[in-house]
């Protein structure tokens, strides 16, 4: 009898259990559809109460913790969607109600958004395994181990998604980035021209489109380029100084100017930018060589105020610190042509107490052709003609201002030469200069002569 009655009971409990699974079977499906339904159609809230309630009664249930990680994407709690997804990924089973592919794409996006950088890759690198046919997979992939600083592997991936799809223009523009960055030019110009084919909008590719042609010297090219480039708002204060730049190179210091001024101008709210830097220093450098040397200044004292550090700021300072104060270095540096030629005339007639045969004009300076007492011939045995250059540069002179000095004495048949500058000499060209006939005159040696010439201020423009 006793054993009739446990059977009875086991059988009940066998019947009892396998209907209750025969009720999940078909009941946890249909509350699955619903809840997809009610995200359907925008209800996240009754969509998250409907996953909470299955997940009080299983919280091992994956599908569940998606929808309620999908409920809470949908009203705007990212950080309460990663922990879902992160709980789908624990259970690790996937079913028509919770697609694989798709979660996975959520929840790297969801890793990156979080700087979640090593978890983001590790589901792009599934992704590739998952849907192998797939470039973009592929494209994320190596645009991740970029960002971990992982080039030859990225690169690996990005020509994968390009031969994949050549129409994927991130593809081609972030490997572009890469090849340039690794100092691969000519390929990264490859790559940034078949980015910009398939996205003729891609302004960030046409900047450094324009960085390679500047740097090939091709600047012509390079100014079309920029321009195109300077349409986005987030290239524009870059393109402008570039341009000046390119402008700069070709000598077009008329045309330099304008651009930098702009550049300038854009520059207000953020000044310590280094394109707002760049973009004061190559003005800076225009109008010296222009003889504005006020508005040099000017420019050179914004960048010192905001980064003193800021390359060679600190010596042009130095440098014309006896601009402001000496009336006569200053008309030497900042006047016309035909008054420096007289101001140097006169330093040679009166500080040097020579007398003139000839002058010439040359780039940054003048030439002229002098003998000792003004009763001596041009020819005389006894006081030969020497050849005095005065340059107004900012910059020391080298080794190869003296050879151009001493050139130019061969051709005329002089034995004695003078440079004297507004800057100062490097070591080669004293060292080159010692055993010569020259003379080497250094800022401090010009600031006596002006003293030593009687003449008024010249007039400046």
């Amino acid at each position: 009898m006793s054993f009739i009655v446990i059977l009875i009971i086991i059988l009940g409990v066998a019947v009892g259990f396998l209907s209750w699974f025969i009720v999940r079977m078909v009941a946890v499906p249909r509350q699955s559809k619903a809840i997809a339904g009610l995200l359907k159609q925008g209800k996240s809230a009754s969509a998250a109460r409907a996953a909470k309630a299955l997940l009080s009664k299983d919280p091992h249930n994956a599908a569940a913790h998606w929808f309620l990680g999908q409920a809470y994407l949908a009203d705007g709690k990212p950080e309460l969607a990663l922990m879902e997804f992160k709980a789908v990924n624990q259970i690790g089973r996937f079913d028509a109600d919770l697609p694989e592919i798709e979660f996975r794409t959520r929840i790297a996006t969801l890793f990156e958004r979080f700087n979640q950088t090593e978890e983001a890759l590790k589901e792009h690198i599934l992704l590739t395994k998952l849907e192998p046919g797939k470039a973009a997979h592929f494209l994320d992939a190596g645009r991740l181990f970029e960002s971990r600083g992982k080039t030859d592997v990225a690169v690996k991936y990005l020509r994968k998604a390009i031969e994949m799809d050549e129409r994927l223009h991130l593809a081609h523009h972030n490997l572009g980035a890469i090849l340039y960055r690794t100092k691969h030019p000519m390929e990264a110009k490859a790559e940034f021209e078949a980015a910009i084919k398939w996205n003729p909008d891609d302004y960030e590719a046409f900047y450094y489109m324009g960085k390679i042609l500047k740097e090939m010297s091709d600047f012509t090219a390079a100014l079309l380029v920029f321009e195109k480039a300077s349409r986005s708002p987030d290239f524009k204060l870059k393109c402008l100084v570039e341009r000046g730049g390119c402008y700069m190179s070709q000598g077009a210091i008329d045309k330099a100017i304008p651009e930098l001024e702009r550049a300038v101008k854009m520059v207000a709210k953020d000044e310590i930018a280094p394109e707002a830097l760049y973009g004061r220093y190559f003005l800076a450098m225009c109008y010296e060589k222009m003889r504005s040397l006020d508005k040099a200044i000017e420019q050179w004292e914004r960048i010192y105020a905001k980064k003193p550090g800021f390359r060679d700021v600190a010596e042009k300072l130095t440098q014309y610190q006896e601009y402001r104060t000496d009336d006569r270095m200053k008309d030497f540096l900042t006047c016309g042509k035909e008054e420096f030629l007289e101001l140097c005339k006169a330093m040679v007639q009166e500080g040097m107490s020579l007398s003139i045969r000839d002058t010439a004009e040359i780039s940054n300076g003048v030439d002229i052709i002098a003998v000792e007492g003004e009763s001596e011939k041009w020819m005389g045995a006894k006081k030969l003609p020497r050849l005095i250059r005065f340059l107004r540069v900012s910059d020391n002179l080298d080794d190869a201002a003296v050879r151009s000095l001493i050139d130019q004495m061969k051709k005329l048949g002089v034995v004695r030469g003078c440079i004297t500058t507004s800057s100062g000499f490097s070591r080669t060209a004293l060292e080159f200069a010692e055993n010569r006939s020259v003379e080497l005159l250094s800022k401090d040696k010009l600031q006596e002569l002006l003293g030593k010439a009687s003449i008024p201020s010249v007039r400046r423009k």
